[in-house]
């Protein structure tokens, strides 16, 4: 084949974890080629939330400073507006990090650090505008590859080992017969866009008849409304009843909302779900490829991060030698498996919350009474949003 490419490691997927992984593998001095199928990073309505985790890593990794040059927004602890009464779920005062503030930054801004941050060692290889399609396999049935179509046409990429980050919707899973198993989901999240007047404010999160949660990005609020699962088709009724619900929540976000029609509103199906065995022969899936979590906490993007950073620890060193086995790959799983079931246990526990509907003046429910009269506890669930439940250290 014309356009064949050999390396060390492909990765294909260049989200969070897959440019994490190639930055740390392109550091430790391999040839990696991480592959995008967009042009660029510019996608609306993904994750933008940076956790005190991952703040830690780009410290160790001597990038915080850029980071932090990058626009972003700092929060030190998670506040809830319950019909209007506010308390604290989650407070990072205490955390043993860099920096004990969760930060709120585009993704694709995000994404471009990483990008660049990685092009600066000769080894790393970033791949545009190019779609995989499916695995290549040698004589003995192990992977050794993939192979897809890029701007120059037909692409076939070998290396000792396929990395899958390429999110949720993956289809080089199931081509290599990774089978997820499923946990059923409560909830749906629509995500839209509403403008922002000068020095106009709402809570981050606000609660009591459903759930709404405002992202402030300076010019416009960013806005993830929790429904049902399954119950928006996207008809005008659908966004009639949205914007009631809105205003039963904040009567204020539910008038800005008046003119929302319904090309405005982008559903994520949210899936609960992970592979039951993230790794076959040459190939190894980490981040959403091997669990699909919820957006509830925001840690999708950090949990994929510290499976980047595990799997460089483990694997890096191998790959200096030879391919990695089996063996080696089921290393990773043991090591991020435990930490992925424990999280999603706690946001399935999460979703009757999250969705819980009740009358203004009701009783505040029992868990959020616990917080607001104990700020100990706030700080436990700090660390678990901040942390993690297993966190990852580059070195």
């Amino acid at each position: 084949m014309d356009n064949r490419i050999d390396t060390t490691c492909v990765i294909v997927g260049g989200g969070p974890a897959g440019l994490m992984l190639g930055l740390l593998l392109a550091r430790q001095g391999h040839d990696v080629t991480v592959v995008e199928k967009h042009a660029d990073f510019l996608r609306d309505f993904r994750g933008d939330t940076i956790h005190p985790s991952t703040q830690q890593l780009l410290a160790e990794l001597g990038l915080l400073d850029e980071f932090l040059a990058t626009p972003h927004s700092d929060m030190s602890r998670v506040t809830l507006s319950w019909h209007g009464a506010e308390l604290t779920l989650a407070d990072f005062s205490r955390l043993p990090t860099a920096r004990r503030v969760m930060s709120f930054m585009p993704q694709w801004d995000f994404l471009d650090l990483l990008a660049a941050a990685a092009a600066r060692y000769p080894g790393f290889h970033l791949l545009r505008s190019t779609r995989i399609d499916e695995v290549v396999r040698d004589q003995d049935r192990r992977i050794a590859g993939v192979t897809g179509s890029g701007p120059e046409g037909v692409v076939e990429i070998r290396a000792a080992l396929v990395i899958d980050a390429s999110g949720r919707d993956s289809v080089l899973g199931a081509s290599a017969g990774l089978m997820p198993v499923g946990v059923a989901a409560a909830m749906d999240v629509l995500w839209f866009r509403l403008p922002k007047a000068a020095s106009e404010t709402y809570p981050f999160v606000q609660a009591g008849a459903g759930m709404i949660i405002t992202i402030d990005r300076g010019d416009f609020f960013q806005i993830a409304h929790v429904i049902p699962a399954g119950s928006w088709t996207g008809s005008d009724d659908d966004v009639a009843r949205m914007k009631e619900r809105i205003r039963s929540i904040s009567p204020r976000l539910g008038e800005a909302a008046t003119g929302l029609e319904v090309d405005d509103v982008h559903l994520l199906r949210v899936r609960l779900e992970r592979l039951r065995r993230w790794y076959t022969d040459g190939m190894l899936c980490i981040g959403d490829s091997a669990h699909a979590m919820s957006p509830a906490g925001g840690v999708g993007i950090n949990l994929a991060i510290q499976d980047a950073v595990a799997t460089a620890r483990i694997l890096g060193p191998i790959l200096g030698r030879r391919a990695p086995r089996p063996r080696d790959l089921r290393r990773v799983e043991r090591r991020r498996a435990w930490p992925v079931r424990v999280t999603q246990a706690v946001q399935r526990g999460l979703q009757g919350p999250l969705l819980s509907t009740t009358e203004p003046g009701a009783p505040v429910p029992l868990p959020l009474r616990m917080l607001r009269d104990h700020a100990a506890l706030a700080r436990v669930t700090g660390r678990f949003v901040g942390l993690g439940v297993r966190p990852e250290r580059v070195e």
